[in-house]
């Protein structure tokens, strides 16, 4: 099968570039550097020349109210694009909870992307992940005065990247969902606590308050960003990883 990876040079593109080829398949690594532009739509027609499946795993460069924008364009450039290049299946990576939580701008996109590849003609299908193991360390630096990082107790069910992209690319090899599947680590933990286990494998002097208004995961409420019941669980625990890291 011929693949077009789009965001290939990111975390989970180069990764899913990786799994595609050494299974077999001819991939495309679409990015700015090889001419494409998902927002303008600039070199996609070429992209998708002959492409069985189009695996988009983009982002928007800001996570504020301009990634509506960001999402929305680039969304109707390449389900334009698809649906010009006969594309078989239109791949997307999505976040769990992304509908749930209208009160974040990033997940607001997210939402708006997913809509415009639901509603076009191209078969598809939205695999929506829990956080990343790889962004914690980010998400607590939202929230890092000097030696103390503050974060809620809101529940998290983190997965590694690599688990993220085996999944996405066993579901762009498989038959379009036409909806979504849902994917999450083998753990659920309050994201203070996750802090905290982050900083004891790799301690650097700060320590974690827990503080229910810090950050923009306290404006989460309950479990949404929890896999839903019938998601598929990565193998990798929290605690392997953070050992071979």
């Amino acid at each position: 099968m011929r693949f077009t990876v789009l965001g290939a040079s990111g975390l989970i593109g180069s990764q899913s570039v990786e799994r595609l080829a050494e299974a077999g398949h001819d991939v495309v690594p679409a990015t700015r550097s090889t001419g494409v532009d998902v927002v303008s739509g600039t070199g996609l027609r070429g992209a998708f020349s002959g492409a069985d499946v189009v695996i988009d795993v983009t982002n928007s460069p800001t996570f504020d109210a301009s990634s509506v924008d960001f999402f929305q364009s680039s969304a109707n450039a390449v389900a334009a694009a698809a649906e010009e290049a006969g594309v078989r299946h239109l791949v997307i990576l999505s976040i769990v909870g992304v509908d749930r939580v209208p009160q974040l701008d990033y997940y607001r996109a997210k939402t708006a992307q997913e809509e415009i590849v639901a509603s076009g003609r191209t078969p598809y299908s939205i695999v929506r992940a829990t956080q990343f193991y790889e962004f914690v360390e980010a998400i607590m630096s939202w929230t890092t005065d000097g030696d103390v990082v503050r974060l809620p107790r809101t529940p998290l069910q983190p997965i590694a990247a690599s688990d993220v992209s085996a999944a996405l690319v066993g579901t762009a090899a498989g038959t379009p969902l036409q909806g979504v599947r849902g994917i999450g680590g083998p753990e659920v933990f309050p994201l203070d606590e996750l802090g905290r286990i982050a900083l004891a494998a790799r301690p650097d002097g700060r320590s974690v308050v827990t503080d229910d208004r810090a950050g923009p995961f306290a404006l989460v409420a309950g479990d949404v960003l929890v896999a839903p019941e019938g998601s598929d669980l990565g193998p990798t625990y929290y605690g392997d990883w953070l050992e071979r890291r």
